[in-house]
């Protein structure tokens, strides 16, 4: 039997990567956050992201260029409010970052009109991405958990898994979550006045992700138990340039090498992005994953190449130390030789939705950062707008619960978690096998091309495993494996569901049944019954 115990805490943040570090980081002045991570502190998409932070810094960018891109990558499901708000607050934000140390590259040419080194990335159409060499995300990360440490009223939990949000049932709010912590095998109760869902993606529903392995849709799958309605879970973001290598199948080669000039090519070296878009290269990712797609199909490949060896070496090792060192220890020189790449699954556009204020359905709950649905993306995400999403709405988040918490009632204690009616179990088989298959049918049939044959087997057999990992849950003793297939069942299903639903192709979903965008733009809702 698994060991209780409980704590209380003002605010419970779930998720400790850009958006919730930056929550915290604007609450800790006047109340006690605890952060929560079920894996290490740093491990999170943001520590992944390499590309850089969509900013309009440069006098000859604005606000409406920066707005009109993004609403025309979202394919028309984007809220343009929301976009603005984005797009006005960013230069706060990335003020907010320097002064917390965040080391931007410099620019250092003679012709500068920004302290700032700015690349551009497809879709956009100015140079407005920030970056720090091609590990942005890292340095980001390090600087806001060094911030978070070394503030009293922050308490960061490495390896706790959250189970399940704690609905109080007379109120209405969420006063807490149940989390298992896999050392002592004990389940804490978690009780707080405001709970944040920072929890990320759910890209680890796919078989090949460019994310790390805690991508399992967590807050998106306990925040539909307690009530909250999702939105637009079909809009999956491929990335398309991920390393096609054995020894390294989960690394992403950034975007903004292609900025910077890199060309796709067949293995024959015959360039084939303008055949797709006048954009070539610097098309929408949505564009650029399809018809790398389409040509791996065609021509019967295993990858594509990405090659920017015209570059020189110079220049590819001062712009891209990471991605050369990386690329070097599997073999491959990217300043004499193109990579091998192919799409991965990305980040998740839809997610939990929430308002101008990061607020979900449920009282007491808010979610920032990938997990939320805020209207900033629509049916595809502009390049580098998610690091600044988890910025402006991880500060939004915070005052909303700073305007939430004065006088609000204390309840009662929240109930322990009851295992007295569950067995260890016997065998694992069951979920090393439901996980592998749940990946291989969303990669099959729910991927970058879909159909509604596809998409009917999808629901099939994902019914299924609902039922058997259901079953297995409620009477097996939890594990974090358990934890993690429980929720990633519950949102492969909700991604087919919203697929299904959407009898048309638009960013990025595309179905070829149905290859016409509609003339109205409407979201897709789902709202638990």
């Amino acid at each position: 039997m698994l060991q209780t115990e409980r704590t209380r805490t003002d605010v419970l943040i779930i998720g400790s990567g850009i958006a919730g570090l930056t929550t915290a980081l604007h609450l800790a002045d006047h109340c006690h956050v605890v952060v929560i991570a079920k894996k290490s502190l740093e491990e999170s998409a943001t520590l992944w992201a390499q590309g850089g932070v969509a900013a309009v810094v440069d006098p000859s960018d604005s606000v409406e260029a920066h707005v009109n891109d993004t609403l025309s990558a979202g394919a028309g499901l984007c809220d343009p409010a929301v976009v603005r708000h984005v797009s006005e607050n960013s230069r706060k934000m990335i003020d907010w970052l320097v002064g917390l140390g965040v080391p931007f590259t410099p620019c250092q040419e003679s012709t500068c009109t920004t302290p700032f080194h700015l690349t551009q990335e497809g879709g956009h159409s100015h140079r407005r991405i920030l970056h720090v060499a091609d590990h942005t995300g890292r340095s980001i990360e390090h600087t806001l958990l060094d911030a978070a440490k070394a503030h009293e009223n922050i308490c960061l939990l490495s390896r706790h898994e959250a189970i399940d949000l704690i609905h109080h049932k007379d109120s209405g709010r969420i006063i807490g979550a149940y989390v298992f912590h896999p050392r002592t095998q004990t389940i804490k109760t978690l009780q707080a006045q405001a709970v944040v869902l920072a929890t990320g993606g759910a890209s680890k529903a796919y078989l090949y992700t460019s994310n790390p392995d805690t991508s399992t849709g967590d807050g998106i799958a306990m925040a539909w138990r307690v009530g909250c309605r999702i939105a637009n879970m079909e809009f999956n973001q491929f990335h398309p340039t991920c390393l096609y290598h054995p020894k390294d199948r989960a690394f992403l080669i950034s975007e903004a090498v292609r900025g910077e000039g890199g060309i796709l090519r067949l293995p024959n070296g015959e360039r084939f992005m303008p055949l797709y878009d006048a954009r070539g290269e610097l098309a929408p990712r949505d564009i650029v994953a399809r018809a790398i797609d389409s040509e791996l199909k065609k021509h019967g490949l295993d990858y594509v190449l990405l090659d920017i060896t015209h570059r020189g070496a110079d220049f590819i090792r001062r712009h891209f130390p990471t991605i050369y060192q990386r690329l070097l220890n599997v073999g491959i020189d990217m300043t004499q030789e193109p990579i091998p790449v192919v799409p991965a699954a990305h980040y998740t556009c839809g997610g939990v939705l929430t308002d101008m204020e990061a607020r979900t359905d449920v009282p007491g709950l808010w979610a920032v950062g990938e997990v939320a649905c805020t209207g900033l993306h629509g049916a595809n995400r502009l390049a580098s707008n998610s690091l600044l999403e988890g910025l402006v709405f991880g500060r939004d988040c915070a005052q909303s619960i700073l305007n939430w918490l004065p006088g609000l009632p204390r309840l009662g204690k929240a109930p322990l978690w009851d295992s007295t009616h569950v067995n260890d179990p016997q065998e694992q088989v069951l979920i090393s096998h439901n996980w592998d298959e749940i990946r291989r049918t969303m990669w099959d049939y729910v991927g970058i091309v879909r159909s509604d044959t596809r998409l009917k087997q999808a629901s099939r057999r994902l019914k299924l495993i609902q039922q058997e990992v259901n079953d297995y849950y409620c009477h097996h003793t939890l594990n974090a494996d358990l934890i993690e297939l429980r929720n990633l069942a519950l949102v492969a299903e909700l991604i087919v569901i919203s697929a299904r639903r959407r009898k048309e192709s638009r960013g990025l979903h595309y179905n070829k049944d149905h290859p016409k965008m509609r003339k109205v733009a409407r979201p897709t809702l789902l709202k638990p019954r």
